[in-house]
């Protein structure tokens, strides 16, 4: 587990792919005291476990199909990558829960300067986008970050000068790839109010407005006002409907 909060920006020194395995060798300094062999570093948000150590860095086992479905696949040797270690639980958690599993890859569709913030817009895709809400919390390349808006295409977010300095986003511009996570606590929330069933899609607010007018008719009024029947409206039925 992480808390999307960057420790240091390695630099890749290689990476090595054929049909049945790959390495990821990177470069740092910073987070390498206490490290051993089979801890876990994320790099740009993916979760790997380390199997060598050098003076300088260390090497990352990663399965083909993590390759494949992250931003992984596009690393050069040289391109900057963001590390953070494993979550200790003597830390203290300033960022989020972060898994280290990236669900998806967005592109970045614009920045803009706001003050002394920037703004990515991101695009997402559709599938991801329940799970993100304004003023909730995003993963961005393994980077800890507060959703300032989102609709049905994608969201943004804002880094400070620290953040932009220190992390890979920074340095990124409109049309680059970034690996994205959700926060899992969405995940549960939905899974034990049973939305992930039939296939999961969310009420849009006019969809949830038919529907609670036609409970109101059928079973009295949700409005806190008196029903003209005994109404058998509760919120255990609620919940078991969705709301």
């Amino acid at each position: 587990m992480f808390t999307g909060l960057i420790a240091e920006l390695g630099t890749v020194e290689r990476l090595a792919e054929d049909s049945t395995s790959c390495q990821l060798t990177v470069r740092a300094a910073k987070i390498l005291p206490g490290v051993k062999t089979g801890d876990s570093i994320a790099v740009n948000g993916v979760c790997l476990t380390v199997v060598h150590l050098q003076g300088n860095g260390f090497t990352a086992d990663v399965m083909p199909e993590t390759v494949r479905r992250t931003t992984l696949q596009h690393l050069q040797p040289g391109d900057k990558v963001n590390l953070e270690k494993a979550l200790r639980p003597t830390d203290g958690l300033d960022g989020h829960i972060v898994q280290g599993h990236v669900e998806g890859v967005g592109k970045i569709q614009q920045v803009t300067p706001e003050g002394n913030a920037l703004v990515y817009r991101i695009k997402a895709p559709r599938e991801l986008l329940r799970y993100i809400v304004e003023k909730g919390s995003i993963t961005v390349d393994g980077i800890s970050l507060t959703v300032t808006e989102t609709d049905g295409s994608g969201f943004g977010v804002s880094l400070i000068p620290h953040t932009a300095k220190m992390t890979t986003l920074g340095y990124k511009s409109a049309g680059d790839a970034v690996n994205l996570e959700t926060d899992i606590l969405a995940r549960y929330v939905e899974k034990m109010l049973g939305l992930d069933k039939g296939g999961g899609a969310l009420l849009s607010p006019r969809q949830a407005e038919v529907q609670v007018d036609a409970l109101n008719n059928r079973y009295g009024s949700v409005s806190g006002k008196k029903a003209d029947t005994d109404s058998d409206l509760t919120e255990e039925f609620l919940l078991r409907h969705g709301f």
